[in-house]
């Protein structure tokens, strides 16, 4: 008889590297099943994969024995991996912080397909693409047209940054022009006031 299922639990843990502590600890602990074996099982099971965060689905009994499934690391970490990035740019697409090649772009969907919605590898590495886009990864020969509008935008925002810069440099020699020129007022006004007071 097939044992009674009382929760699914999905969970992304760093390949090799589960220990009871948190969020282990905490996700798993008030189900009741044992911590230390499950961080042996899916540390043996993701050694080969250190590196990656490997999300996995932990299937819990009744009689709190429990089975796991891995899946394929999130699209985001492995396109950070081969952009050798820490983290994606903060305005996503608006954004572009580093350039793939098609190819990694390809082996990343590779690794992805699995647990995507097709079996077509074009279609994957449109769908890794986005993920791409929204971290402000570009890929060559598929946003070209994007990077050099970006190039474009950039130029154009230096330009006018030099041009702000020269125009605060000329309106500050002005400033300070006039305040070189206020001083010896400053000083009339005193010594007028001084001869006001005498003649009084």
């Amino acid at each position: 008889m097939a044992k009674k299922v009382t929760k699914v639990v999905k969970i992304q843990i760093p390949a090799g590297k589960a220990t009871p502590a948190p969020p282990v600890g905490t996700i798993f602990g008030p189900l009741g099943i044992n911590l230390q074996e499950f961080c042996t099982r899916y540390n043996d099971a993701t050694r080969d994969k250190m590196g990656d965060i490997i999300p996995c689905e932990v299937t819990i009994y009744e009689d709190r024995s429990f089975d796991f499934v891995l899946k394929t690391p999130p699209a985001a970490s492995m396109l950070l991996k081969v952009a050798g990035l820490q983290k994606g740019g903060v305005k996503g697409a608006n954004e572009i912080v580093a350039t793939i090649t098609k190819d990694q772009l390809r082996q990343v969907a590779e690794t992805k397909l699995p647990d995507l919605n097709t079996n077509d590898i074009e279609k994957a590495m449109e769908i890794v693409a986005g993920t791409a886009r929204n971290m402000g990864i570009a890929v060559k020969g598929v946003n070209d047209k994007e990077l050099a509008e970006q190039a474009e935008e950039a130029r154009e925002a230096a330009e006018e940054a030099a041009k702000l810069d020269s125009e605060l440099e000329s309106m500050e020699a002005e400033v300070a022009k006039m305040a070189d020129a206020e001083i010896p007022e400053v000083e009339a006004t005193n010594q007028n006031k001084a001869e006001t007071e005498q003649a009084e």
